[in-house]
């Protein structure tokens, strides 16, 4: 796909799986400058295919940073994220959020233990440019050396039947393996790396291979009974499982206090300094002015990002994503609201405000239904 602009013409990155995409004739959209599959087909069906048996994504539009030598990497990444990596271990990861001075959210990201290797850090795709030329100068301040790994392809199997689908590809003994992994947890074998991470709330793994290798494993897990998904499934699967998009559930405008995103931050130990300590302690201090939280509408209508929200005449918020959940069969957002709000409330959609109902994310989990 070309897109244009004025005088510049540039050409969209393709992941090493764009060829395959296309011969599967899925609808390719711009994501973040990459070429990424919608859908092949129908992305109602693609849902229900990870929720009910097994899905295959591709991710390779992440960004993946290795750190090495781990004491140096260690020090930074105490300082550079707002979760504290000495939590971990070899084979453990965490889920952190990478802030600016004010407490803003530069990006959310996955940080990974790898032992004596060092660490590695799988960002997200749009925010690229503008992580790593927030990392350069801090990791060259500390001694850390580190490197881009786009020599790397990222693919996600999720759903109930995934791991059983992978042992004709992965073998039976690796996956027995992956098996007896808690969630948030790694292991490389033959040459791959394997996490029991996900963005879907179902049970799978996300694999980086080579790209180089990835299209040929890619066709032998499709051989093995696996649907090929595309963005459109992963979104609707993601905020059923009240999982966050950077860009619109939180950004460099909002702290992680405000985005539901406080577990995420290591008070303890109180002399770790990291980016924004001070501004979030700040924030705690004075009393955090919003929650959030998930809505389900109980009419009919759909939630949509950025919908007013109101507690009879008085707007207490704003959804930041929204969609129709097909699991559910009701429509369904994450929103900013005002500290204490619950109950019920109202969303302005076009000029109309239906009731929604308050509830505590996520809405879906392991293909179960946590509302009424």
């Amino acid at each position: 796909m070309i897109h244009l602009s004025h005088w510049d013409f540039r050409m969209a990155k393709r992941t090493p799986l764009y060829a395959r995409h296309a011969a599967l004739s899925a609808k390719l959209v711009d994501f973040g400058g990459w070429d990424m599959p919608l859908h092949y087909g129908s992305q109602i069906e693609e849902h229900h295919r990870v929720r009910r048996a097994a899905g295959l994504f591709d991710v390779s539009h992440m960004t993946i940073v290795d750190f090495a030598e781990p004491a140096p990497p260690r020090a930074l990444l105490r300082y550079l994220l707002a979760n504290d990596v000495a939590r971990l271990y070899p084979g453990k990861a965490l889920y952190t959020c990478m802030l600016n001075e004010a407490g803003g959210v530069i990006d959310d990201l996955i940080v990974y233990d790898r032992g004596e290797i060092g660490y590695r850090l799988v960002l997200n795709a749009a925010t690229r440019d503008k992580d790593l030329a927030w990392i350069a100068p801090l990791a060259e301040r500390f001694g850390a050396a580190w490197r881009e790994r786009d020599d790397l392809a990222m693919l996600a199997v999720q759903g109930p039947e995934a791991l059983t689908k992978l042992e004709s590809v992965l073998g039976v003994a690796t996956v027995a393996a992956v098996r007896t992994l808690k969630p948030f947890h790694a292991l490389e074998a033959d040459g791959l790396f394997v996490a029991r991470t996900g963005y879907t709330g179902e049970d799978g793994v996300e694999i980086m291979p080579l790209a180089a290798e990835a299209p040929d494993l890619w066709d032998r897990i499709l051989a093995a009974g696996v649907a090929p998904c595309g963005l459109g499934a992963r979104d609707t699967l993601r905020l059923e499982a009240g999982m966050s998009l950077y860009g619109s559930d939180m950004d460099e405008t909002t702290t992680p206090l405000v985005s539901g995103l406080g577990w995420t931050v290591a008070w303890e130990p109180a002399e770790r300094d990291f980016v924004g300590r001070a501004a979030l302690e700040r924030q705690r201090a004075a009393g955090v002015p919003q929650t959030f939280v998930g809505l389900v509408l109980e009419e009919r209508g759909v939630l949509r990002g950025h919908q007013h929200v109101y507690d009879g005449d008085r707007e207490i918020g704003l959804t930041t994503s929204g969609t129709f959940s097909p699991t559910l069969n009701r429509a369904i957002a994450l929103a900013r609201v005002s500290a204490g709000v619950a109950g019920r409330c109202q969303v302005d959609i076009r000029g109309k405000r239906p009731s929604a109902r308050v509830v505590k994310p996520p809405f879906v989990r392991h293909g179960r239904a946590l509302i009424d």
